[in-house]
């Protein structure tokens, strides 16, 4: 599934190829990718015609792109999502197509189709702060409004953040994947700062000190920027930014994936765990299942 990092280069290419282009026509090849929008797909292609993207905001893995309408297309990759430039024939899995005013078509393809676009309208956000990365609004699409900010938000309150955690009792990777907390982080990421930070994902999240939990997200921060520096992170072809092309953190990870190799801390072996219908994978002599005072 496309991660934080992965969608934030998605938008980076949005920027480019679609903010400031006119929709000059819409085509949906498969309403199922439309399932998050509340009409039907000649209601979405209707209204979505003729409009200018005005810019590409994220919140967490949701991408949007404010239109002069005052509504907003938001974009869900879901697990295998693709905003993609085409040209000529509709390419394979290809759900639905965007044709641009002076630019290149944009396609939305889907092969697993979780992933949707949607027309929403914009809400004013609860705090007063743009609404994400890339935007100076607080206008947010109501389908977004449950989504907490991510780790990469410059409007993230940090200490906000550790006291919502240190409420929890569940480990703290379970608290980390809750979208309500903190958006954004998923299994891959997760596991690797985790390693970073040296804690057992088991760990209850309300037993962690907080400069425990400001050397964590410290550690998700680093990760993902690294990651996002990298292009993202890409183990088949599910994942491709918009021209087309994978990203490569995926030789840089340390501990998800890496069960059996040496722990390049300590050269234990990392292990990997049935977690949730997931798996988790840590250094069981870096990151011990101990409980952590407070």
């Amino acid at each position: 599934m496309p991660e934080l990092p992965e969608v934030e280069v998605v938008r980076r290419g949005l920027l480019t190829h679609l903010v400031g282009a006119r929709v000059a026509d819409v085509t949906v090849f498969d309403a199922r990718a439309l399932k998050r929008h509340p009409g039907s797909a000649a209601h979405f292609a209707s209204t979505l015609t003729g409009t200018r993207i005005e810019s590409a905001v994220r919140r967490g893995k949701f991408v949007w792109c404010p239109l002069d309408s005052g509504d907003a297309l938001v974009i869900h990759l879901g697990m295998s999502g693709q905003i993609r430039i085409v040209d000529g024939e509709p390419i394979r899995h290809e759900r639905v197509r965007l044709v641009l005013d002076g630019k290149p078509s944009v396609a939305f393809v889907d092969q697993r189709l979780f992933g949707s676009l949607a027309l929403d309208s914009l809400v004013d956000g609860q705090e007063g702060f743009p609404a994400g990365l890339g935007s100076d609004s607080a206008r947010i699409p109501s389908s977004v409004t449950h989504i907490a900010r991510d780790i990469l938000d410059p409007a993230l309150d940090v200490d906000a953040l550790i006291a919502r955690f240190r409420k929890r009792t569940t480990g703290v990777k379970v608290a980390m994947l809750n979208q309500g907390l903190v958006s954004g982080i998923g299994n891959i990421y997760a596991d690797e700062a985790l390693w970073a930070a040296r804690i057992h994902y088991a760990t209850p999240a309300d037993r962690i000190r907080p400069v425990d939990y400001r050397r964590l997200f410290g550690a998700v921060r680093e990760v993902m920027t690294t990651a996002l520096d990298a292009g993202g992170t890409s183990f088949d072809a599910l994942y491709v930014n918009v021209n087309g092309e994978s990203g490569y953190f995926d030789v840089s990870l340390n501990a998800y994936g890496q069960d059996g190799k040496p722990c390049a801390r300590c050269d234990t072996l990392i292990v990997r765990e049935p977690w949730q219908n997931r798996s988790s994978h840590f250094c069981p002599s870096c990151q011990r299942s101990v409980r952590i005072r407070r």
